[in-house]
């Protein structure tokens, strides 16, 4: 089977494949996106917006059909799918609508003999490497501040993922961007780091993916002296002080977390809960996950969705397995389903061991991880016991204490009484093995930027 292939997770079936680029191919590519740069960096950004603006059209109209493709691809259910789409839509078209005012020119304080203004311009072609659990909002997030910049794009998808990688670069050409402006490619790793990261065409790279992925490529980045944007894991924690109604929270935060069937890197993967509401809130957690039960994806009322593949499904359980093995309880779940599906009951764990695997690690599936704590200083502490930063959310009915524990929290991203929120206006990103850089809201176009100084005597 070729590296790039579609296999339905709900069956095992291989639906369609795609050949991997030669190497000739991917020279070829760096080229011709070097060379659509000499002009897309000097087309007026009106008009570079203006196709952006067409791409979130096409987006919306062809919701159906972007749904169905990534639900063969990696198992999304369809309604969840359509909410992709329509994010993805947004995302272009903020940029179509804000990129002029986010690159205008910025006069500087301080010159008494002249004037110093800051430009914004863009640095050339950059190469993304995206992951398959959101295969349109992923991409998103990196082309579109950075074809509004004026950069060009290589994009390397996950290899779960070639279907859908080859209609966004379709829709691009559909919008009116020029040939070459955004170019996919069915690369290797190897072609990664032996053609495309060494080459001085390319100024940089951005990866969404694992913790040992962006490890990989940022080595080699620098080695090249490439600016990378690294967006990794996470292992997000959701301290509840004290509710009003702890069911109704407990419904929230399990939503959250079940999401893309909790194959998402800022999904709620701690709970840490307050004492005297700790038992009725595990009681809730549990009720729910003991009800879902796996679903075509393709259903309206899907419960229950496949993993993304069978290794993805085989490491997790591997995962859940070794974290009770360390002393953990499992309240609910812990099973694969047989077939050739990949589907998994959702997992409620509680007393996970400080120390151990399971407490330091994400779990890249539906497991719920719930912690006990006694006050809000030890909360604090448990919330920031990890390797991770990426978000964060905190829950009270006293907004000056959830606010104190708030801001004590290490990430990227911190929510007060609601779950965790992709927007195309609020800027992701981590701390610490979460990665580096911002994407979306306005601080996405600094990132692959030439924020170059213009000084004018008087």
């Amino acid at each position: 089977m070729s590296q790039y292939a579609v296999v339905n997770p709900a069956t095992g079936e291989v639906v369609e494949e795609f050949p991997t680029a030669t190497d000739e191919q991917i020279t070829d590519a760096l080229a011709r996106s070097h060379n659509a740069y000499a002009t897309w960096s000097t087309t007026p950004v009106e008009e570079r917006t203006a196709i952006l603006s067409k791409v979130a059209q096409i987006y919306s109209d062809r919701a159906e059909e972007l749904a169905e493709i990534i639900k063969l691809e990696m198992g999304k259910a369809v309604p969840e799918g359509k909410g992709e789409v329509a994010l993805s839509s947004m995302i272009y078209q903020y940029f179509a609508d804000n990129a002029a005012e986010f690159i205008s020119e910025e006069k500087l304080k301080g010159p008494k003999d002249g004037e110093a203004y800051l430009l914004r311009k863009p640095v050339g072609s950059l190469l993304g490497i995206m992951p398959w659990n959101f295969p349109y909002y992923q991409v998103a997030r990196f082309a579109a501040p950075n074809l509004a910049l004026g950069n060009t794009i290589i994009l390397k998808h996950a290899p779960q993922c070639p279907r859908s990688a080859q209609v966004m670069e379709e829709i691009f050409a559909e919008a009116g961007l020029p040939a070459d402006a955004y170019i996919n490619v069915y690369a290797t790793n190897e072609q990664v780091a032996d053609i495309i990261l060494p080459d001085p065409r390319n100024q940089g790279v951005s990866l969404t993916g694992s913790e040992r992925a962006g490890s990989a490529v940022a080595a080699e980045a620098g080695k090249n002296l490439k600016k990378v944007v690294l967006e990794l894991g996470g292992s997000d924690p959701y301290v509840v002080l004290d509710s009003e109604d702890v069911a109704a929270t407990a419904k929230t935060l399990f939503q959250a977390r079940m999401g893309n069937t909790g194959q998402a890197c800022n999904s709620p993967k701690r709970m840490i809960v307050m004492d005297d509401i700790y038992d009725e809130f595990v009681e809730k957690i549990t009720e729910s996950a003991k009800k879902f039960t796996p679903a075509d994806p393709l259903a309206e009322d899907s419960q229950l969705s496949p993993l993304s593949s069978k290794a993805a499904q085989e490491r997790f359980m591997e995962q859940v397995e070794a974290t009770v093995a360390d002393g953990a309880t499992l309240l609910a779940g812990g099973k694969a389903y047989e077939g050739e599906g990949s589907f998994v009951e959702p997992v409620v764990l509680t007393d996970v061991q400080k120390g151990k695997r399971g407490y330091y690690e994400e779990l890249f599936g539906p497991a719920f991880m719930i912690f006990r704590v006694s006050s809000d200083e030890e909360a604090v502490e448990l919330a920031n016991d990890t390797p991770f930063g990426l978000g964060s959310a905190v829950f009270s009915k006293d907004m000056s204490r959830a606010e104190k524990v708030a801001e004590q929290l290490q990430a990227g991203m911190v929510f007060v009484n609601g779950p965790e929120q992709s927007r195309e206006y609020l800027p992701f990103g981590g701390v610490k093995r979460s990665g580096v850089g911002r994407e979306l809201g306005p601080l996405a176009m600094d990132e692959f930027c030439n924020k170059q100084l213009y000084y004018k005597n008087s």
